[in-house]
């Protein structure tokens, strides 16, 4: 998902519903989740990207104060 931000991948969960899960793991000290959510249309909505980015970004942050 490069539109989440760099290295950030998703999960597809198919059955009833379709289950999307975004995450980035190119941090050694954790695998960070950065959204989980059903699927309801063909096309991601902008709201779920948009909340992938800004959760992307806290990491970011959260990473630079701890150092």
């Amino acid at each position: 998902m490069p539109d989440v931000g760099p290295g950030a991948m998703e999960i597809r969960v198919h059955g009833e519903n379709e289950f999307r899960v975004f995450y980035v793991t190119q941090f050694e000290e954790a695998v960070y989740v950065l959204h989980c959510f059903v699927k309801k249309t063909r096309t991601t909505r902008k709201a779920d990207i948009e909340l992938g980015k800004l959760r992307y970004a806290a990491v970011l942050e959260l990473r630079r104060s701890k150092v």
